[in-house]
């Protein structure tokens, strides 16, 4: 396995349009980096010229100590595992699985027991007969995981692995690819990920670090737990989190106790965040999470009346959402501390639990609560 640096990596294409504007981004050996982001983030195109199926307009790719920007797909050392699995049809699984080696002229005896080692380690054995016209998408994908895998390459590639499949394979999948990343490391033979998706969850369950994309840009790298409780800014707080962060515009007003207005309602800052906005104050970006929010009664002291909008019931948790003036908040109420007569239309206090608020600079959206830190 290697490392994996993207050097001031640049994708532009022919009509002018810039897709990778320049980003910086570092793999370490055995990790597992996820890149996430919306449709059309460029997360899809970072990796495919990691590949070296779309070229660099710009910066440098290093594989380990090799520069690839000019090597094709094959001397690069890396093994992609497409959303679509991408197996040869005519080929049953036992040669899928095996045809990699042999164009590599490697001894028939070799190739026969890495076949056996890596159907084994995906539990495919029972496959190798078949066609993969005669495989589900789960099985599909498990034999496309084991051709990447018996290449033993320096860098695997995973683009949207999972979502062809339904909610209940996914996550068994997610299972069974993290599960197998982890052992690979146990067994002295890390290897090193890069894992795209628009799936946070997968994210967040599966990446040692998460690389956060936008538009072409990195927003923020870090580990999940980062991610959520510190986001760098306003769109990886919105993003990350489900429900989403709340976020919606006030007015700091500084002082011993700053003061938060919105919609002409206050709210006081507890110690724990106003020890870290000294000197802030004017428009402001409130981001809380729904599951940092409690539901009073209306009026309540440092609380936020707002009307009922709708109640979503998820079985262990209500989603409360709820509208003050022109902006919409969610709160997250374990079932069994609701209060089961609340209906739409009715008043109610939203109170932050504790410190656990963010403000955002209302300009450029970066995350002021935690500069000081």
């Amino acid at each position: 396995m290697a490392e994996l640096h993207l050097k001031s990596v640049e994708k532009t294409y022919g009509n002018g349009f810039k897709a990778v504007h320049g980003i910086d981004l570092s793999v370490k050996e055995g990790e597992f980096m996820v890149l996430v982001g919306p449709s059309g983030c460029a997360k899809s195109t970072t990796l495919r010229m990691i590949a070296g199926l779309e070229t660099t307009t710009g910066g440098e790719i290093h594989i380990g100590d090799k520069v690839v920007n000019d090597l094709v797909p094959g001397k690069r050392g890396i093994a992609m595992v497409f959303q679509n699995y991408a197996l040869y049809p005519h080929m049953k699984v036992h040669r899928n699985l095996s045809f990699g080696l042999k164009l590599k002229r490697e001894p028939k005896d070799k190739i026969e027991r890495a076949t056996a080692e890596v159907s084994g380690v995906l539990q495919i054995e029972e496959l190798l007969d078949r066609l993969p016209k005669q495989l589900s998408g789960g099985q599909a994908q498990r034999v496309a995981l084991g051709r990447a895998l018996i290449k033993q390459p320096e860098v695997f590639l995973f683009d949207e692995p999972l979502s062809n499949l339904d909610a209940k394979l996914r996550a068994s999948m997610r299972v069974r690819i993290t599960d197998l990343h982890k052992r690979l490391r146990a067994e002295g033979r890390p290897a090193t990920v890069v894992y795209v998706t628009h799936d946070q969850v997968e994210a967040m369950t599966m990446g040692d670090r998460i690389c956060v994309m936008k538009d072409g840009h990195i927003m923020q790298v870090a580990d999940p737990q980062t991610l959520y409780q510190r986001p760098a800014n306003a769109f990886v707080a919105g993003f990350i989190g489900m429900p989403e962060m709340n976020l919606v515009p006030a007015e700091l007003t500084p002082g011993a106790a700053p003061v938060l207005t919105l919609h002409g309602q206050s709210i006081t800052i507890a110690d724990g965040l106003a020890s870290r906005i000294s000197g802030v104050q004017g428009a402001v970006t409130l981001g809380i999470r729904p599951q940092q929010l409690e539901v009073v009664a209306a009026q309540s002291d440092n609380a936020l009346t707002a009307e009922i909008t709708n109640l979503e019931f998820m079985g262990h948790e209500v989603n409360l959402h709820a509208r003050i003036g022109d902006a919409d908040f969610v709160a997250v109420v374990p079932s069994e501390r609701f209060d089961t007569t609340l209906q739409r239309g009715d008043p109610v206090g939203l109170k932050p639990i504790g410190s656990h608020i963010h403000l955002f600079d209302a300009q450029n959206g970066s995350n002021i609560s935690i500069a000081a830190d």
